[in-house]
């Protein structure tokens, strides 16, 4: 999903265009929590297994395919910027625009 319009809910003020979300917000609302537990157990596998009630074998695993998920959001990030920059070689862009979008991923 891509965010096409923001809205402030005190004033009703809207913004459209298009908006990149971070790559923690783009991860599953489970993962999200995941990552949560795990900095406030400040990377401590043994203290999240105790936290979540597994092992600690379950909760490695679980790290594993969160950072496979996050080198994946990584490498779709590096093709959304490879193709603004193409956009903005072709002249679909100009550069502020471009560099506008990249500093937005």
């Amino acid at each position: 999903m891509r965010i096409t319009k923001l809205t402030c809910e005190d004033c009703g003020l809207s913004h459209a265009g298009e908006f990149y979300t971070p790559r923690l917000y783009r991860l599953e609302r489970e993962d999200q929590r995941f990552i949560e537990l795990f900095v406030l157990a400040s990377g401590s596998l043994k203290q999240m297994s105790a936290h979540l009630g597994v092992s600690y074998p379950t909760v490695r695993s679980r790290l594993d395919r969160l950072i496979e998920r996050l080198e994946e959001e990584q490498r779709a990030d590096e093709s959304r910027k490879q193709k603004i920059l193409e956009d903005i070689e072709a002249g679909h862009l100009s550069v502020n625009q471009g560099m506008r979008l990249i500093d937005a991923i």
